[in-house]
């Protein structure tokens, strides 16, 4: 009986046991928020290089009004270098995200809303986005963004 209680006390323990993809997830969920929030933070005060540590070399886009795929983390870092050249007082905030982790790839689904001024005109925005991460090397980078503005009355 003895040995019966302890075969059963192992396999109790070890079906309580997460699997080790899944052991860290509320953490790297955390991550991921806390590494969109980084690169907001970037753009927010002019930062590209620092943007640019957060952006996955394979990086791709579909932006809020683009017609065709953008590709490449170049052409993402130089439009990030245009615009904040002529946007100021620029913030960005996260709703209801909603982070899902499968081992090195996650994806984060929120919508946003931000404002701020563009060449001397104050605007502000509202849309909803994904937005798909790797981790390589122990850091979250994001690969690709889908961006979609929402129009001005479902405010």
């Amino acid at each position: 009986m003895k040995c019966f209680n302890l075969i059963f006390a192992a396999l109790l323990f070890s079906s309580c046991q997460q699997p080790e993809n899944h052991r860290d997830t509320p953490v790297e969920e955390e991550a991921i928020k806390a590494t969109l929030v980084a690169m907001w933070d970037a753009i927010e005060k002019g930062d590209v290089e620092r943007y640019a540590l957060h952006v996955h070399s394979d990086f791709t886009q579909f932006g809020e009004t683009d017609s065709l795929l953008t590709t490449g983390k170049e052409t993402e870092i130089e439009s990030i270098r245009q615009y904040t050249a002529v946007a100021t007082n620029v913030h960005t905030e996260m709703v209801d995200p909603i982070v899902t982790v499968k081992g090195d790839v996650a994806w984060i689904t929120y919508y946003w809303k931000d404002g701020g001024i563009y060449n001397g005109v104050p605007f502000s925005s509202h849309g909803k986005s994904t937005r798909i991460f790797v981790k390589e090397n122990g850091r979250w980078l994001c690969i690709h963004g889908h961006y979609t503005l929402l129009p001005e009355a479902s405010k």
